[in-house]
């Protein structure tokens, strides 16, 4: 198996509902999969894509853009 970049992007925000990251979609289990157990890392690559979309599509910013604190009204 050839080595796989971790799809992690260093913002680590996590929607409460969902538990999934707004930077790249891996919950906090998939993050530690990632790490122990390699074979796991396609299932979870092919799962952040729709994960980033729901985030997306229920107003949240996904991304770069999750980076970005909200300001305060």
């Amino acid at each position: 198996m050839t080595a796989m970049a971790s799809p992690c992007i260093d913002i680590c925000r996590y929607d409460e509902a969902s538990g999934w990251c707004l930077g790249c979609g891996m919950t906090r289990k998939d993050k530690k999969h990632w790490k122990k157990e390699k074979e796991r890392r396609p299932a979870i690559l092919e799962s952040l894509p729709g994960r980033l979309l729901s985030l997306a599509a229920a107003g949240h910013p996904t991304g770069e853009a999750a980076k970005k604190k909200k300001k305060k009204s």
